[in-house]
C-alpha cells in the first residue's frame, strides 16, 4: 500500500513540474530551456521540455552520458551555474536540481539550460557581462545526444581513448578496468550495452559477463578490506584511550 502511495505521489509531482516546466520555458524566453528527467525510464527520460531547439531534445529523449552516469555514482547536492556545449557549439548556463525520495536516492531531475552563446560572441565588447553569466567552468562536463545508441557510443569511445592504445593492444587486464569504467558510468544500464561492448572490445559477451563479475568482486573486496581497517583504527584508538 505504502509503494502505492509514493507513486501516486510522485505521479502528481511530475504532473505539477510538467506544468512548471511550460511555465518557466515560457517566462525565461526563447533562449532558455527547461527540461524534467524521470530516471525510472533513462532512455526514455525526457517528460517534459520548453524551447527544445536549443539542445535538439524532445520528449522521450534519452539520458546523455553525464545522466547515466549520475545514476551509478549519485552527487550528495545539486549542480548549479556550470557550463555546458551543444553538438553544434552553442555555450550554456546549466543548473540541475535532483528530485530524490525519502531515503536521497534521486529519481529524476529539472534542468535549466540558458544560451549565453550571443553573449560568448561579443566577449571584448561585454568581458564583464560576460564574467557574471559564465558561471563556473570547472562544473561537471556535459553534451547532448540525441539517442541513447550515441550516449552508449560515446561511453564506449571515450572509455578505449583514455587507454591511449588500440582495441587490439589491450591486455586482459586493461579490459577488465575498460569495463569497470564502463560500468562506473552506468553503461550497462542500457539495455542491448552488453553486445555493443562485447563488438567493440572484440570479446564475447561471455567474457564481459565475467569481466563484471571480477569488477563487481573486487569493488565487494576492497570495500572489505577499508572496513577491517576502519575496525583496526577504531580498535587501536579505543586501546590507547583505555590505556
Amino acid at each position: 500500500m505504502a509503494g502505492t502511495t509514493d507513486n501516486l505521489e510522485r505521479k502528481e509531482l511530475f504532473e505539477f513540474l510538467k506544468r512548471l516546466t511550460r511555465a518557466l520555458g515560457a517566462a525565461l524566453g526563447k533562449d532558455c530551456e527547461v527540461v524534467l528527467h524521470d530516471f525510472s525510464h533513462p532512455e526514455e527520460s525526457v517528460i517534459a521540455i520548453a524551447n527544445g531547439h536549443i539542445t535538439g531534445r524532445k520528449v522521450g529523449a534519452t539520458l546523455d552520458v553525464l545522466g547515466f552516469q549520475l545514476l551509478r555514482n549519485q552527487p550528495a547536492g545539486d549542480f548549479h551555474n556550470y557550463q555546458t556545449v551543444t553538438k553544434s557549439g552553442k555555450i550554456l548556463r546549466s543548473s540541475t536540481t535532483f528530485l530524490r525520495n525519502e531515503t536521497g536516492q534521486i529519481f529524476g531531475a529539472l534542468c535549466i539550460n540558458h544560451d549565453i552563446s550571443t553573449l560568448a560572441k561579443a566577449q571584448e565588447l561585454l568581458q564583464s557581462r560576460l564574467d557574471a553569466v559564465q558561471g563556473d567552468s570547472n562544473g561537471p562536463h556535459e553534451e547532448f545526444e540525441d539517442s541513447v545508441e550515441e550516449v552508449l557510443n560515446r561511453m564506449i569511445e571515450d572509455s578505449i581513448r583514455s587507454t591511449g592504445k588500440d582495441v587490439a593492444h589491450l591486455s586482459r587486464e586493461e579490459k577488465v578496468t575498460l569495463v569497470a569504467r564502463l560500468e562506473s558510468r552506468g553503461a550497462f544500464l542500457i539495455r542491448y550495452s552488453v553486445d555493443r561492448i562485447a563488438k567493440s572490445l572484440n570479446l564475447s559477451k561471455y567474457t564481459i559477463y565475467n569481466y563484471l563479475d571480477e569488477v563487481k568482486a573486487r569493488n565487494e573486496n576492497s570495500a572489505g578490506i577499508a572496513g577491517y581497517s576502519l575496525e583496526l583504527e577504531k580498535g587501536a584508538a579505543q586501546a590507547a584511550k583505555n590505556g
